[in-house]
């Protein structure tokens, strides 16, 4: 009784987190089909827990940091980590995911449905591109997490010895691309294992539009809090993305 009281405070808590977990469902549903979109959720949320558990202890992959243990008792936490924390990456890898075999796979549109032409699902291209674009996420987001206090995320963490990065120490990017390559990679592997791999590929637009609505909250949250430096400096990140993808969706025909 105790962790679905503690579950339910945390969809409370932390809506918005739940409201991207469904779109990431939705639309993986929709392009992966529902059995490999779980794979997909659950296979991350592991890797991401146990990535967490890791550094928060030695360091290791992003550099050290401390959760505060704040929302302790207000939301569901898996020993010192927030699990709305490592949750999350399960809908930052797939819209990395998506939105990396939007940009390499041939595309056909039929109205407003945009459909694959034979995705390469277990390519090494996906998986780097995919990755990539998982560490440019975080490059825009943890600034401005770090900076939960000014907002209604609160201060969740810290980095005891700070950073060079607005507070963000480089070591905390190089492990969010390992482990977005971890995390795609193993999924590439399984899926091809377990043989769910035929492919629907239609709605390929929803997970790329799920990666751009993420990355635009976080801007429009990084200039509300003052941070116009931090704000700037993030849209040159965000903007090649969203105009290659542009570029890619308007040469579509058909």
């Amino acid at each position: 009784m105790e962790f679905f009281s503690l579950l339910l405070s945390t969809i409370l808590l932390r809506p918005y987190v739940f409201i991207l977990l469904g779109l990431h469902l939705l639309a993986g549903g929709l392009q992966l089909g529902l059995k490999r979109i779980v794979l997909f959720t659950f296979l991350a949320y592991l890797i991401a827990f146990t990535s967490e558990y890791s550094s928060t202890r030695n360091g290791i992959p992003y550099g050290y940091y401390i959760y505060t243990g704040e929302t302790h008792g207000k939301e569901l936490y898996v020993s010192n980590v927030p699990f709305m924390d490592s949750l999350s990456y399960s809908f930052l890898a797939y819209f990395s995911y998506s939105l990396a075999l939007l940009l390499v796979s041939p595309v056909k549109r039929n109205g407003w449905n945009f459909e694959l032409i034979d995705p390469p699902w277990y390519s090494k291209e996906v998986l780097f591109l995919a990755a990539t674009l998982f560490m440019l996420q975080d490059v825009v987001v943890d600034p401005v997490a770090l900076r939960g206090s000014q907002w209604f995320l609160g201060q969740i963490f810290y980095y005891p010895d700070g950073g060079i990065y607005f507070g963000v120490p480089l070591s905390n990017f190089f492990g969010w691309f390992v482990v977005g390559l971890a995390i795609i990679y193993c999924f590439q592997r399984l899926d091809q294992q377990i043989g769910w791999s035929t492919p629907l590929a239609r709605n390929a637009l929803l997970g790329p539009a799920c990666y751009f609505i993420n990355m635009l909250f976080i801007l429009v949250v990084t200039f509300y809090i003052g941070e116009y430096l931090l704000g700037l400096v993030s849209l040159t990140i965000f903007a090649p993305i969203f105009y290659l993808t542009m570029l890619k969706v308007q040469t579509v025909r058909g």
